[in-house]
């Protein structure tokens, strides 16, 4: 019987996380460090890497920054050419970039519309792309994890762009775990409650906030760092192994309650 500390461990792999210098990504990345994979922070802000990686390698962990522009194909291909030329190969892809409006509805003009679905839907369509056709072709048992939201389960207000573009990538994410089953590639859609976040702060004014708390059981919001445990799941081929077209929740009870 192997034990919790086997059933977790990555150690030799390397996982590329696309939106790692965010908060939430960020500390999904330490949590993939932690566990022994080489973390690839790939985002636009070296700055925001450099604070993030200081604190892996403190832990003991490793990693470094790539630059990619989430929603353009070259940037993608040469995001993976780079991480094959440092690692020789890349075991797991998490797709968190993202965007976030509050624009009321007749509001919303089609420049913001484009610009939330290229960030948030085409950037996640294009990597899977990318990084997925390396997995198939290089016989690589991988793991792909897509950040999707509350709002693609059950619709929120006020982020109505937003919303849409979430439900496209839960799509994909079922779509493509039944599509690449027979390669030994997993697919499955972390979603995360409520979690203050840059991209959300500016939709979580004070009447917001106390709906959100008293629809959710633990009458709190989330903490970057509780997303550990949900993504090393994922991310374990051996913890892992029978999940796939999996969303798996971490909400503190917002999703199970009804009034």
């Amino acid at each position: 019987m192997m034990t919790p500390a086997q059933l977790f461990d990555l150690s030799g792999k390397t996982a590329v996380v696309i939106g790692g210098t965010g908060e939430l990504c960020g500390a999904m990345a330490e949590a993939l460090a932690g566990a022994g994979a080489y973390v690839i922070l790939a985002g636009r802000s070296e700055e925001k890497a450099a604070v993030r990686l200081g604190v892996i390698r403190e832990a003991g962990g490793a990693g470094e920054f790539l630059a990619v522009e989430a929603s353009e194909r070259g940037s993608l291909e040469g995001l993976l050419a780079g991480a094959l030329a440092s690692r020789g190969r890349v075991d797991i892809l998490v797709n968190g970039a993202g965007a976030n409006s509050p624009t009321p509805f007749f509001e919303i003009t089609d420049e913001e519309y484009e610009r939330l679905f290229r960030i948030n839907t085409t950037a996640v369509f294009t990597a899977c792309q990318v990084f997925g056709k390396y997995f198939v072709e290089s016989g690589i048992a991988a793991s792909v994890i897509n950040v999707g939201s509350m709002s693609g389960l059950i619709p929120l207000s006020r982020v109505f762009t937003y919303s849409m573009t979430k439900a496209a990538v839960h799509n994909l994410s079922r779509n493509l775990a039944r599509e690449w089953a027979p390669n030994g590639i997993r697919v499955n859609t972390l979603v995360p409650g409520f979690f203050p976040a840059e991209q959300n702060r500016k939709v979580l004014n004070p009447e917001r906030v106390a709906g959100i708390l008293r629809h959710t059981p633990m009458g709190r919001f989330g903490g970057a760092e509780e997303l550990a445990g949900a993504t090393l799941l994922l991310a374990s081929g051996t913890a892992g192994a029978f999940i796939t077209g999996a969303e798996l929740v971490v909400d503190g009870g917002y999703s199970a309650m009804t009034i």
